[in-house]
């Protein structure tokens, strides 16, 4: 057994690194010395792949002085000891929990269900003490910058050294973790201390909440969530290998067809900003939307309006597309659909072909959930390609719940506005009747359109400049449209300005209904309402997520994306399973109502989204 000896803080640590199996004694003998109630723990493995090609290698606890690295990948009998472990003690403190839960389930077999109700998450604590990064006037919610903040200025970035190692082992930093030897004195002291640093976390963030007057009903709210979201992220999808194989070919060659359509107006490179700039200015485009360096930018904001289609790929009718534009668009996105998306998942299944997208809960300074690996949440509304990569077991087919126009729900809710209030509890479509108030009854589907555009300056507080940017429309247009919503919904203006009084009075800090605290920077007040609305609105669906669990029906699930949830059920029942999900999605918030519509889709993700009859699975 390896002992490593430190200080940080001025406050001694050490940690002991198992070697053989006659060391676990000496660990149950402390354990029954000691006596802990709470231990914190950590895993290190070969990779972030939990469910395909990477492996557990070692398990660490300990409590703030004393940590204990358990070589698993060595025998059984360390296995053992961490099972046990972590079945009895009547705590565990995790930093960024989902991962280590789900790789303790899929490497030891402790399932999450086991360690749901007696987990901490320190990343859960610091982001809702804070959830700005250090570039934006926080702490940030990394093990390492929050030690530094809190613990030791000085505390040593042992990854740093790690990396070091790695390259003279001739392996990169992803490469690393799988070929550094155990018995490699910085690798057992990184794993140490990240459960020394972990533990003393805990106190120092949960004063802080206290502090801050964090409620510990959201503290609670937000565990559970996480567990859930473990769980599904379990289950995962089923991939269809071969349609998925041939998916990589064909995207390929979209690729190669809209790249000679660029070719064909000068761009030989779709990635060359340079050659799309200088093209785009000799077919007569003009704007000045800049890069942080200053230079044009050819991002996706300035190409899609001049393509006359938005973020979800929908036609905009705002403009004839620009045929470059487009073809550049199309080019990027076929190359960027079959590395992040057909390769992936080809790349990351696990050995029965599901593949497993990881959710971070708190994926945004609101708590906007998001997805990755792959980035499901980035595809378009519409669109079944990437979709048909998806299918469901033999008997089962897919459903989706989502609620309707949610945030703009919320912002009715929240402001109080009589009208848009009781719009949504009639049941009238909010678009129609937006544009009924600002155009007339006899308003044109372009006039809808800048109904819709009104209400989303609204929610996020885009002022004309950003509507035109995103749009491609005028300014004056933009501002016209956002002037007759305003005028529509006359309680909107007196919240927007109340909301930033009372952000700029609490120091540049909001509070959601839920008690969740976001601080803003004080020359961006104006985010107040975007953050309220999108924060608020990710609170409804995460209520639902628990409502659901506690009916049983987190099994049926397969995903959760902003405001909709897909899962798969037995054919026979999906129609009952989709239409209970959809009766518990629905609520009430500060008396306006949040619908949710049940939609059963098919033997695939893609049946609904208009798949082609050639494509279905027979």
């Amino acid at each position: 057994m390896q002992v490593h000896r430190g200080s940080l803080g001025g406050r001694p640590w050490v940690g002991y690194a198992l070697e053989r199996p006659e060391d676990i004694a000496f660990v149950w003998e402390w354990l029954k010395k000691n006596q802990p109630r709470s231990l914190a723990v950590d895993t290190e493995t070969t990779g972030l792949r939990t469910f395909s090609q990477d492996t557990l290698r070692v398990v660490q606890f300990g409590t703030g002085d004393v940590a204990f690295a358990v070589p698993t990948e060595r025998g059984e009998g360390f296995r053992e000891l961490v099972r046990d472990v972590l079945r009895k003690v009547p705590e565990i403190v995790i930093h960024r929990a989902s991962f280590d839960l789900l790789v303790l389930d899929k490497h030891l077999g402790v399932r999450v269900e086991e360690l749901q109700h007696k987990f901490v998450d320190t990343k859960i604590l610091a982001h809702l003490r804070d959830s700005r990064q250090d570039f934006e006037g926080g702490v940030g919610t990394g093990l390492k910058p929050l030690a530094a903040w809190f613990i030791d200025p000085e505390a040593p970035d042992t990854q740093e050294g790690l990396t070091a190692v790695f390259r003279s082992l001739g392996h990169t930093k992803d490469t690393g973790w799988r070929h550094v030897p155990y018995d490699n004195s910085t690798y057992q002291e990184y794993a140490c201390l990240d459960v020394i640093l972990t533990a003393r976390l805990l106190p120092i963030l949960r004063r802080e909440l206290f502090i801050h007057s964090i409620p510990d009903t959201l503290v609670q709210y937000e565990h559970q969530l996480a567990a859930i979201c473990s769980r599904v992220e379990r289950k995962g999808l089923l991939l269809d290998v071969p349609y998925t194989e041939g998916l990589v070919g064909r995207l390929e060659d979209s690729r190669l067809q809209f790249a000679n359509v660029a070719a064909r107006y000068g761009v030989d490179n779709v990635n060359s900003n340079a050659q799309i700039i200088a093209a785009l200015h000799g077919m007569g485009e003009v704007w000045d939307v800049r890069t942080e360096k200053g230079a044009l930018s050819v991002a996706s904001e300035v190409l899609l309006p001049m393509a006359d289609v938005n973020k979800k790929w929908e036609p905009l009718g705002f403009r004839k597309a620009n045929p470059l534009a487009d073809a550049v668009l199309r080019a990027q996105r076929a190359g960027k659909w079959r590395k992040s998306y057909a390769t992936a998942m080809l790349e990351n299944r696990d050995e029965f072909d599901y593949v497993h997208p990881k959710f971070s809960t708190l994926g945004a300074k609101t708590g906007r959930t998001s997805v990755s690996d792959p980035p499901l949440q980035q595809l378009p509304s519409k669109g079944w390609e990437i979709r048909r990569c998806v299918t469901a077991p033999d008997g089962e087919e897919y459903f989706s719940v989502d609620q309707s126009s949610v945030e703009l729900v919320v912002l009715a809710a929240l402001s109080g506005d009589q009208a848009m209030g009781d719009a949504v509890r009639s049941g009238r479509n909010l678009h129609d009747y937006t544009a009924t108030l600002m155009f007339g009854p006899d308003f044109t589907p372009y006039q809808r359109g800048l109904a819709k555009i009104g209400g989303l300056g609204a929610s996020y507080q885009g002022g004309p400049k950003a509507l035109s940017k995103m749009t491609g429309l005028p300014v004056a247009e933009m501002k016209d449209a956002m002037d007759r919503y305003m005028r529509s919904y006359p309680t909107l203006r007196p919240w927007f300005k109340g909301l930033q009084r009372e952000a700029l009075a609490n120091g540049c800090e909001i509070r959601t209904p839920s008690g969740r605290r976001m601080v803003l920077d004080r020359d961006r007040l104006y985010k107040a309402v975007a953050y309220v609305c999108q924060s608020t609105a990710r609170d409804t669906m995460g209520q639902a997520m628990l409502d659901m669990d506690g009916k049983g029906l987190t099994p049926y699930l397969n995903l959760w994306i902003h405001d909709e949830v897909i899962g798969t059920a037995p054919s026979g029942s999906v129609r009952e399973v989709a239409q209970e999900v959809s009766e518990t999605m629905q609520m009430t918030l500060f008396g306006v109502p949040i619908s949710a519509e049940p939609k059963v889709y098919g033997r695939t993700w893609a049946d609904g989204y208009g798949l082609p009859e050639a494509w279905k699975l027979r």
